[in-house]
């Protein structure tokens, strides 16, 4: 018997046949159309109700080309890759592809860069960069560049000698070193085009930022909020390396770039001169705002977005005020530097809370509206969705322990100090969650618009702190703070987490012994990378968090993962391992576990790391069978 034909009508065969039936206006017709579009409804009903796109802007995020030229992937900050050879089904069985020792046996935050055939990489102090030819067994070095800085760099970086990266742009390479020059090399030869000194160690300024290179101009920021150092970004030509422009994070409006076109979206960041009427008299000029994180740029706005560093010193009682524009986010004209808005996480920073993470742009449906979107994992431990067009709160929630405030008022913008939390001058006040180094420091998320979810390695670490005086000095630690860190609810000092934007909740968290220091990398194979301080550097699945592949590096991992396209046409992924950054300073800088207070605090949280890792600073590339 011949089986009946199935009813398998799409939304536009029943449209395109009820207009064809309703033309013939009669009985039967109408009866027609009336049960045709019955069907309709009835499969519309049962078809699952689709979860809101949430992607970022195309001109921030083009196409993959399989290349990494930039740490954050794209202007969108996305760190998402559209490769989907290694995935969920088959990274189990990755296997190292060749490895490199840098030469550098410190903390490795770099993310390695990948340009047609070849691999750039830069070191921690010294600054090395070495390009490495992709296209020949083993990856052969192609050339070496040394930049030769001040050692006496060295005793005045903050939280050891690290350097996140290099920038690709025209056929050049440009870098900053921790001495505070930024260098341009002919990507080929590595040949220095221009070198220019930005940055003044002297006065306890260093560079440990990876430029960005929008619209002809490279951007760099410095650091040494923790000695005073008033903070500042520079965009250079990237032609001939001459400053373009200065935007300062403290002082009087024409230095920090606010003029008439300037729109806060909060009242507590409108008025004139704020840099300067926040502050104790002078105390602007030794104020900190440090910029030394990441930098995000939508063409379609015009717009740069960067955050601010913390205030100095970090007892607040010696600095009352808001401390304008410090521990913030501001959107920038590349072209100019003008100031657009400004939003201040922490006013009036109590406990180290720097504004400089990463910013993720994406365009999203919120609340009925399509909105242009700015998504911060913030220091103080809130999850922010901010309207990128004006600065406005979307929404504000913690994505981990938070005690030192209670919560982000979105009528006012303003952070809710948890007063029971507040530190000042020979007050001994305990268990402050999140610690200085913050819920989240530097350490970058990724996101996947497969998933909807932003992938977030981060800390779980708490603090006693107590203020103490401290005097200026140029060139010395300018804290003014005793900090002793423990680990935070439940005892793992880590977690990598992935947040649900449009739910603003966790879908999955993963408890790790460390902080997890490194940064993550997403696919399109739903998988995501990160690093541990032990050395793992692992793969789980983007969809629940399951660990599908593990591999034991040689040191801790606090780098930046990439993954790229070979010239095989292969599925490549990129790691350095080395342990060190503040949180491993107790390793890379070989402090003694008993001195509580090493390392601003942190050593006191990691005094068991020595048992658990060694210096290291070794490439790890790996790919499938």
């Amino acid at each position: 018997m011949k089986a009946m034909p199935q009813l398998a009508l799409t939304r536009v065969d029943v449209e395109r046949r009820t207009r064809k039936l309703a033309a013939g206006n009669s009985f039967g017709a109408i009866l027609l159309v009336t049960l045709l579009a019955c069907v309709l409804l009835l499969g519309a009903a049962s078809e699952p109700p689709k979860t809101p796109a949430i992607v970022p802007p195309a001109a921030a995020s083009p196409p993959d080309d399989g290349q990494w030229t930039m740490p954050a992937k794209n202007y969108a900050s996305t760190r998402f890759s559209e490769l989907s050879e290694i995935n969920e089904g088959n990274v189990k069985n990755l296997q190292v592809a060749f490895t490199f020792s840098t030469g550098v046996n410190k903390g490795q935050e770099a993310a390695p860069l990948v340009v047609g055939n070849t691999m750039y990489i830069v070191t921690p102090f010294p600054n090395f960069v070495y390009a490495l030819d992709l296209s020949k067994p083993g990856a052969p070095m192609k050339w070496k560049y040394e930049p030769n800085p001040e050692p006496a760099a060295q005793g005045v970086a903050c939280c050891d000698v690290v350097n996140r990266g290099v920038a690709f742009a025209d056929g050049r390479i440009f870098f900053n070193t921790l001495d505070g020059h930024t260098i341009a090399l002919d990507a080929n030869t590595g040949k220095p085009i221009w070198n220019t000194h930005v940055g003044n160690i002297n006065i306890g300024e260093t560079i440990t930022m990876a430029p960005l290179v929008v619209k002809g101009k490279v951007l760099v920021g410095n650091s040494g909020g923790e000695m005073g150092v008033r903070g500042w970004v520079k965009a250079l030509d990237a032609g001939d390396g001459h400053v373009v422009w200065i935007a300062y994070s403290t002082g009087p409006d024409k230095d920090v770039l606010i003029g008439s076109d300037f729109k806060p979206h909060y009242d507590m960041d409108k008025g004139k001169d704020l840099g300067v009427t926040t502050w104790p008299p002078e105390a602007w000029k030794i104020g900190g705002g440090n910029m030394w994180g990441w930098i995000s740029y939508d063409p379609d706005l015009n717009l740069i977005f960067h955050g601010t560093g913390n205030p100095g010193p970090w007892n607040p009682d010696l600095r009352p005020g808001d401390n304008k524009w410090t521990s913030g986010i501001f959107a920038r004209d590349p072209d100019t530097g003008a100031a657009k808005w400004f939003y201040q996480w922490s006013p009036h920073d109590l406990h180290d809370y720097d504004g400089i993470n990463e910013q993720i742009l994406l365009d999203m449906t919120w609340q009925g509206k399509p909105r242009k979107v700015l998504i911060r994992p913030e220091r103080n431990g809130y999850l922010y969705i901010l309207d990128r067009t004006t600065g406005e709160v979307l929404s504000a929630k913690p994505f981990g322990p938070v005690n030192s405030s209670k919560g982000v008022d979105l009528k006012t913008g303003r952070l809710i100090v948890n007063p029971d939390k507040k530190t000042g001058t020979g007050k001994v006040v305990r268990d402050i969650c999140p610690t200085a180094s913050g819920l989240k420091d530097w350490q970058p998320s990724a996101f996947s618009p497969k998933t909807g979810l932003l992938y977030i390695p981060h800390n779980n670490l708490c603090m006693d702190e107590e203020g103490v005086e401290v005097n200026y000095i140029a060139g010395t630690p300018y804290v003014g703070m005793n900090v002793r860190m423990i680990p935070g609810p439940g005892g793992n000092r880590g977690a990598f987490t992935a947040w649900d934007i449009a739910a603003e909740k966790p879908a999955w968290s993963l408890k790790e012994n460390f902080p997890v220091w490194s940064g993550a990398v997403v696919t399109a194979g739903d998988v995501v990378f990160y690093g541990t301080m032990e050395g793992w550097f692992k793969a789980v699945s983007a969809k629940t968090g399951d660990l599908l592949w593990q591999f034991k590096t040689s040191s801790g991992i606090i780098g930046q993962p990439i993954t790229y396209r070979g010239p095989d046409g292969h599925q490549y992924v990129a790691i350095l391992s080395g342990v060190g950054g503040w949180a491993g300073a107790i390793v890379s800088g070989d402090l003694d576990p008993r001195d509580a207070t090493a390392a601003l605090g942190f050593v006191n949280a990691m005094k068991d790391l020595k048992n658990a890792t060694t210096s290291g600073g070794t490439l790890y590339v790996f790919r499938l069978p």
